[in-house]
């Protein structure tokens, strides 16, 4: 291949992607999947993983069980094996 033809093709990909690009920042969001008219304009490219920004939101507050409650959900548990084990 000529030097010619190699750089005419990168200009072809960097005018595919200055494309791409430009189509994906005036969305405002970014998204899993290239839209059809982003894909069309990669040609070649099926789809494009993009990160999602994580949404600002706090994390859940995680419950605390009583010690009693912990022990009540043992007794019980330790009641359904003893009860399969006596099936058996």
């Amino acid at each position: 291949m000529a030097t010619d033809s190699i750089l005419s093709l990168i200009d072809d990909e960097i005018a595919r992607l200055k494309q791409v690009r430009s189509l994906l920042a005036t969305t405002g969001k970014a998204t899993e999947r290239l839209t059809k008219k982003a894909a069309k304009a990669v040609r070649g490219v099926k789809a494009v993983r993009v990160v999602k920004a994580a949404p600002a939101t706090k994390a859940k507050k995680r419950r605390v069980l009583s010690p009693e409650a912990r022990q009540r959900i043992a007794d019980a548990q330790r009641k359904r094996w003893a009860a399969q084990k006596a099936q058996a």
